[in-house]
């Protein structure tokens, strides 16, 4: 201890002394210590010193080591006490910033690719999380779907539906139309069964991007095994999806692979969910029985009117058969569906989806008809597309109207639409209505449409009404819309009830339509039949009822 004291020239008081005497050997340990981390204290600053900094004055280093083992000697067992408590208290009081346990920011601060690697980290089971809810929630809305789809199918379905790959290989595919609201449970009124009213037999080939679409008259008279004979209508009634499909799978000699029965109300909502679908109506339609008015020409439906178009057949009843002139109206709202579908983005497709599950009962699921969609992507509606209805021929027969196959001209069709051609050679159009009766997929359609926009020929126009002036009202309207009137004046006799645009060449059928469509007032187009006298291309003669009607 003398040798300590004369080291540092300095000797400690006698109440210093004192008190270091009295330490035990533990005190005397931890002040040799003390001397200890002084030295090291000494080395540190030696070090500074040699990096630059400036030595203290030599006295305040001695009065500072004074100091320091006094406060040493005298507080050495409360500060061990209060370290005991501290560690009790607190783990660790070294400071958080250079703490590598306490502290995630020193290791960022020395390696910042690995903070990099703890963010990516952290946003990968973020997403992970994510996604597993996500696809969670798909499932579960997809399983609703293809539950909404099934429900109600009969069990022996799958007994006459011929198994084929959906997206390699051409398969036929029954579809069914009602008016009556699908009934997913048995109630009181119908038992769970009813009449269709459209039928279509259809042939889907992924492979070529081909569509035929086949109507079958209701009425259509045929074998219904030990049932006996009915109208095809009956199919359902008496055996359900089972019997419809077998039954029409005999008539046409063909196997089919899928079913689908669809509710007529339920368009409403499908071509809603498309936004709406875009068709040339033939011809302008006013029937309360299909739901009201629609006007003629190209134009965007929305369900309400996609609707009326297709269930309207009282429309043309002084045209023909209303019932074929429906079928044809209904394949055109189903070609116009398919083409806005197969064009439409994933969200569009997905809540039409939706929507058909309301109003469907299909064999098949949400990713096959999502599938199938993505495979005939690319169709043209107006080349690939092919229509045409089951020849038939009317026939009264004990007291009930039938239609009676031509089962000749049925097969012909059939055996070239299995061989993937269109149903007929040409297409056909009726010209009194412009109404498509049948497509080839030779754009005659398009064509149609084309013509019946063009505004040469001449017009005559005659008034037949009565009414001073109607002549040269109708005459007037015709000009500014951009045709030529040749001539006006009177007809023949004042007799006439009926607005009507004769023609004499077949080739201007959808342009004499166009014009009595611009005419309005309930104007009707006909070919003439040699009764008229026609100087220009079109003779038409005012009647009675434009002043009665609205435009």
């Amino acid at each position: 201890m003398e040798q300590h004291r004369s080291r540092h020239s300095a000797r400690p008081s006698h109440a210093a002394h004192g008190a270091a005497s009295s330490h035990d050997a533990r005190g005397y340990s931890r002040s040799n210590a003390e001397s200890y981390r002084q030295r090291a204290a000494r080395a540190r600053l030696e070090e500074r010193m040699a990096n630059g900094a400036q030595e203290p004055e030599a006295e305040s280093r001695r009065s500072t080591r004074v100091g320091h083992a006094q406060e040493s000697t005298h507080s050495h067992a409360r500060t061990r006490g209060a370290r005991s408590r501290d560690a009790a208290e607190t783990p660790r009081t070294v400071d958080a910033r250079y703490s590598r346990r306490g502290n995630t920011r020193y290791a960022d601060q020395v390696n910042p690719k690995h903070r990099r690697n703890r963010i990516i980290k952290r946003v990968a089971i973020a997403l992970a999380a994510l996604l597993t809810c996500v696809g969670a929630a798909a499932a579960i809305y997809i399983g609703v779907i293809n539950g909404n789809l099934s429900a109600g199918l009969d069990s022996g379905l799958n007994n006459v539906l011929v198994q084929t790959n959906l997206t390699k290989e051409p398969f036929y595919m029954v579809l069914l139309g009602t008016d009556e609201s699908i009934q997913r449970e048995t109630d009181s009124t119908t038992d769970g069964t009813y009449r269709t009213d459209t039928i279509i037999l259809a042939r889907i080939d992924p492979v070529n991007k081909k569509v035929t679409l086949i109507s079958m008259p209701r009425d259509s008279y045929v074998s219904m095994g030990s049932y006996g004979e009915h109208k095809l209508n009956a199919a359902y009634a008496y055996g359900g999806a089972e019997l419809a499909v077998s039954t029409i799978s005999d008539l046409a000699d063909v196997d089919i692979s899928h079913f689908a029965l669809v509710d007529m109300d339920g368009v409403v909502e499908i071509v809603d969910a498309l936004g709406g679908i875009e068709v040339d109506v033939p011809m302008e339609i006013d029937d309360d029985m299909a739901g009201g008015h629609l006007d003629a020409g190209l134009q965007t439906l929305n369900g309400e009117q996609a609707l009326i178009l297709a269930r309207s057949r009282h429309a043309y009843d002084e045209y023909g058969n209303g019932d074929e002139y429906r079928s044809a109206n209904q394949r055109l709202v189903i070609s116009a569906i398919a083409k806005k579908l197969l064009a439409s983005d994933p969200a569009t497709i997905a809540s039409t989806v939706t929507a058909l599950s309301e109003c469907v009962q299909t064999d098949l699921s949400v990713s096959d008809i999502v599938g199938l969609a993505q495979v005939m992507r690319g169709l043209d509606a107006s080349t690939d597309i092919y229509s045409a209805t089951m020849p038939t021929t009317s026939a009264y027969v004990d007291g009930l109207w039938i239609e009676q196959v031509n089962t000749s001209e049925w097969k012909t069709m059939m055996s070239r639409v299995d061989q993937g051609l269109s149903p007929t050679e040409s297409s056909e159009i009726d010209s009194a209505t412009g109404i498509v009766l049948s497509s080839a997929g030779d754009g005659a359609a398009e064509e149609a449409s084309a013509a019946a926009e063009s505004k040469d020929g001449s017009i005559v126009v005659r008034n037949g009404s009565g009414y001073t002036g109607l002549g040269t009202e109708v005459a007037n309207t015709l000009t500014s819309a951009g045709y030529t009137v040749s001539s006006t004046g009177n007809a023949d006799n004042f007799d006439y009830k009926n607005t009507v645009v004769l023609y004499n060449d077949s080739s201007r059928a959808s342009q004499a339509k166009a014009i009595a469509e611009t005419i309005g007032h309930s104007a009707s187009a006909q070919k003439n039949d040699g009764s008229y006298s026609i100087s220009g291309d079109f003779l038409v003669i005012v009647g009675s009822t434009y002043v009665n009607t609205t435009s």
